[in-house]
């Protein structure tokens, strides 16, 4: 992946333009070393009714990841938002770390340098 990739935005519209004549919606993984990274999981008790994203979210916890090496898998569709991506971007990620001890969905991601591999769908 390129060097100037270094945002969750930025991976958005380079997947946009590099896959433009591809077929959509695809998955991707990303593997290397994160600089800083938000995850949360949520947290919700047995028999817990959601109804609605703000429910869902109540039992949320977030975690701050540094220099961690990690694997991403994401999705990038730009025909499904709100349904398997967030309202306001093309992808959905969830990231877990070389040593398998934390994971959650990626909310926020500050990629390192010169060591991310990017992984595609063979049309």
């Amino acid at each position: 992946m390129p060097d100037t990739i270094r945002t969750i935005k930025q991976l958005e519209g380079y997947l946009d333009v590099l896959t433009r004549q591809s077929l959509r919606p695809f998955m991707f993984k990303i593997s290397g070393m994160v600089e800083t990274a938000t995850i949360h999981i949520l947290n919700l008790s047995a028999g817990s009714k959601v109804s609605s994203p703000a429910q869902a979210h109540q039992g949320q916890i977030d975690y701050e990841l540094s220099n961690e090496q990690t694997d991403i898998v994401g999705f990038f569709s730009t025909e499904h938002k709100a349904i398997f991506t967030h309202h306001d971007t093309y992808v959905h990620m969830h990231l877990i770390t070389k040593d398998r001890k934390k994971m959650g969905h990626l909310d926020e991601v500050i990629f390192k340098e010169g060591s991310l591999i990017l992984y595609l769908p063979l049309d």
